[in-house]
């Protein structure tokens, strides 16, 4: 097959969360597979254009239908680590992508806007024809609405869109501005609730909302988080929508690069390991302990790598460094925060703990010591407050860190808890799971890890083992994606 991502990130050229990572771990799979593949993504002056090789000019004077006149564009190829991407870049005052940034600009609705009637007259004049355009999040939302409401009526007829959605809370609400600017321009046509009037808002338009009711095959990132998605608030208002349009809704969970999180041949670890070698892990522990200048005993050490926000569970993260100090474990965060609050409370405890031989807390994020804490570490607490799908705890358990976890989204469908999961035999789980939000459910489901490794050691490295023969690749997502394409190229 022929497929073409659609997207505003890509890593590690272009990396401001998880997207970019998903956009790029599935391409890489579908290539594999025997596919052809290849990315359309903005140029943005801020990228890493150290990850691009054979950077040349692929189509110059593309001229984008825009208000009621053209932008020309020049459109630029090149390979991101095998991956054959396609840049766009706008030559006029806009500046779309020329702002030192990805996203938080005041017009990043016109910016994305653009960059999706950008994609499809790129793909229309150079007369490729794919046989899936894969879209993500609000930023691509209104490449189906274009393709099928202009783009089909000149020579698009027969390609097929699915539609991911990475996270429910961004979602591209605007207004008249964008109908008129990308020709959409019938706004009784469009302020229909059936097509793009937002739901809350019915002086707003929703792109992906339209992203939804367009596509061929909607999907976000686990299946649990699809059924979030429709029955519960985690959708942000496009619960109903997502009803509607159930039929062409499912989740697919998203996978993580073993070429990247793999511990037996990982270069950001003193000592690889594996499941025959797992005796190594203890010696990333040492090495962990004096990099952080942590006092070298029995205890284990508990961590957590991500963000620090709201939606990673900020409060019980805090809560879960001074429970696991009081049963005589260790605690190490890397963690950057989203909000000036949240910053200066973690550098406030980071300042109250600095002397603790049992703690260290890293603010920002360091690629390398991030892998390092995973191979040295023999907890990682994940209490999200919600998960679409979740990496670091399919990482800890590449790395044999045994996760512990609140039940939502992503995080159902990869963590089994040890003492209470039903439905799997004892040596197919892996993990320890809590589902309220209170501190008394964290500090249960974290005891009770911190019980296992204390108590029956042996046990807990078993449990650690069964972690790591999961396979979380992103063989299995690739194998049901493909099924999809097939599936709508098909009807």
């Amino acid at each position: 097959m022929y497929i073409v991502h659609i997207a505003s990130e890509c890593a590690p050229v272009i990396k401001a969360g998880g997207l970019g990572d998903v956009v790029y771990g599935l391409s890489r799979e579908l290539e594999i597979r025997g596919n052809c593949v290849e990315l359309i993504l903005p140029m943005y002056d801020c990228m890493r254009y150290d990850h691009i090789w054979g950077l040349h000019d692929a189509y110059r004077d593309l001229m984008v239908p825009w208000y009621d006149a053209t932008i020309n564009c020049s459109v630029y190829c090149g390979w991101v680590h095998g991956r054959l991407c396609f840049f766009i870049k706008p030559n006029s005052w806009d500046q779309f992508f020329d702002r030192g940034c990805y996203y938080g600009c005041s017009d990043d609705d016109l910016r994305f806007a653009f960059f999706c009637k950008a994609a499809l007259e790129f793909l229309l004049k150079s007369n490729k024809r794919p046989d899936i355009l894969h879209c993500h999040d609000w930023q691509t939302g209104l490449v189906p609405v274009l393709l099928y409401e202009i783009y089909k009526h000149h020579g698009m007829w027969n390609q097929r869109v699915v539609y991911t959605i990475h996270n429910f809370k961004h979602q591209g609400v605007t207004g008249n501005e964008t109908l008129i600017a990308t020709g959409l321009k019938q706004f009784s046509y469009y302020y229909n609730y059936a097509r793009l009037r937002d739901n809350f808002n019915p002086f707003a338009i929703n792109m992906m909302k339209g992203g939804i009711v367009y596509s061929n095959y909607i999907t976000t990132v686990s299946p649990h988080h699809a059924w979030e998605a429709r029955h519960m608030d985690v959708s942000y208002g496009l619960g109903h929508t997502l009803h509607l349009h159930q039929s062409k809704f499912g989740g697919i969970l998203n996978g993580i690069d073993y070429g990247v999180w793999n511990p037996e041949d990982d270069r950001y670890i003193p000592h690889p390991f594996g499941i025959d070698s797992f005796a190594e892990k203890a010696k990333n522990k040492k090495a962990l302990r004096e990099r952080l200048l942590l006092q070298d005993n029995d205890k284990p050490i508990v961590c957590f790598i991500g963000r620090l926000d709201e939606q990673k569970g900020v409060d019980l993260v805090h809560h879960a460094i001074y429970y696991s100090l009081s049963r005589g474990a260790q605690f190490v965060l890397l963690g950057a925060a989203t909000e000036k609050r949240i910053d200066d409370h973690f550098r406030h405890e980071k300042n109250f703990l600095n002397d603790n031989p049992d703690c260290h807390l890293e603010l920002g994020f360091n690629e390398e010591l991030a892998h390092l804490i995973y191979a040295g570490a023999d907890i990682i607490v994940v209490p999200s407050n919600f998960e679409p799908c979740g990496l670091t705890q399919m990482i800890g358990l590449r790395y044999g860190t045994v996760p512990v976890v609140r039940g939502v989204g992503g995080l159902v469908n990869t963590v089994f808890d040890w003492d209470y999961d039903q439905n799997l035999p004892p040596e197919k789980r892996n993990g320890f799971v809590f589902y309220q939000m209170g501190y008394d459910a964290l500090e249960s489901a974290l005891g009770r890890a911190i019980n296992l490794y204390t108590q029956t050691p042996q046990v807990f490295k078993q449990l650690a083992l069964q972690g790591m023969e999961y396979d979380y690749s992103w063989n299995h997502p690739g194998e049901q994606y493909v099924e999809l394409y097939d599936l709508i190229r098909h009807k």
